[in-house]
């Protein structure tokens, strides 16, 4: 299930936050975003989840169009944002419960998300009692809880301390061999450590588009790469 951006372009206010993206993701990898704060990373997110509208262009999720049937598109995707809003008073295991609800899956796949994240341990305690890298744990559980063929994952390695990050990037490369996996982050080891694309945005412009080949030369050429300054971005397949 691929993604298809075309001419995306949105303003807040007079800003620009994203000037004429277009690009592809396609399916059974996990293709990073990079860039500053500000770059954009996040509202290209939004726009691709439906939650927000971009002023033009169009987003499509294996052909469907986002804008025109966002329910549609958003019953294949899981998403983690940035600030990841939780029930704090409500119990692990409760809270996944309740997302399977919504989601109208069986309660058998809180489970089986349980097991995926490693929240065993945690699956009795309050959200409010856990530490940041376990609420990302939790907020990550949720976005599997549809088994989604797209994942949309706004920094999803924040807060975690390093055997977690061992434990979520092995289950990131898990997932995606079926899936299409998009997440940002501001770390370069983490694009070496799972990416077989990466996007570079800057100041709302797509600044480059990397290959696995690329990738894997390391992160000081991904640190020399992300101070440049690119040409505008065009169509290019990921993959």
């Amino acid at each position: 299930m691929s993604i298809l951006l075309e001419n995306i372009t949105k303003s807040y206010g007079s800003q620009k936050a994203l000037n004429v993206i277009s690009l592809e993701i396609k399916r059974g990898q996990i293709t990073g975003l990079l860039g500053p704060n500000g770059a954009g990373k996040s509202t290209l997110m939004k726009i691709i989840t439906g939650s927000v509208i971009p002023d033009e262009g169009t987003v499509t999720v294996d052909g469907v169009n986002v804008v025109d049937e966002p329910l549609k598109v958003q019953r294949t995707l899981g998403y983690l944002p940035e600030h990841n809003p939780q029930y704090l008073e409500l119990y692990v295991k409760e809270y996944l419960t309740y997302v399977s609800s919504v989601y109208k899956v069986p309660n058998s796949r809180v489970n089986e998300v349980i097991t995926q994240t490693i929240l065993g341990r945690e699956q009795h305690k309050k959200i409010g009692a856990l530490s940041k890298g376990y609420r990302q744990r939790v907020g990550l559980a949720a976005a599997l809880i549809p088994d989604p063929a797209v994942l949309i994952l706004d920094e999803p390695t924040t807060g975690l301390d390093p055997a977690q990050l061992v434990e979520i990037r092995a289950l990131l490369k898990e997932i995606a061999a079926d899936k299409t996996v998009l997440f940002s982050t501001h770390i370069m080891q983490e694009v070496v450590e799972l990416c077989s694309s990466c996007i570079f945005l800057e100041g709302g412009e797509l600044k480059q588009l990397l290959t696995e080949t690329e990738i894997q030369k390391g992160p000081k050429y991904l640190e020399e790469i992300f101070g440049k300054q690119n040409s505008p971005g065009i169509i290019k397949s990921l993959g």
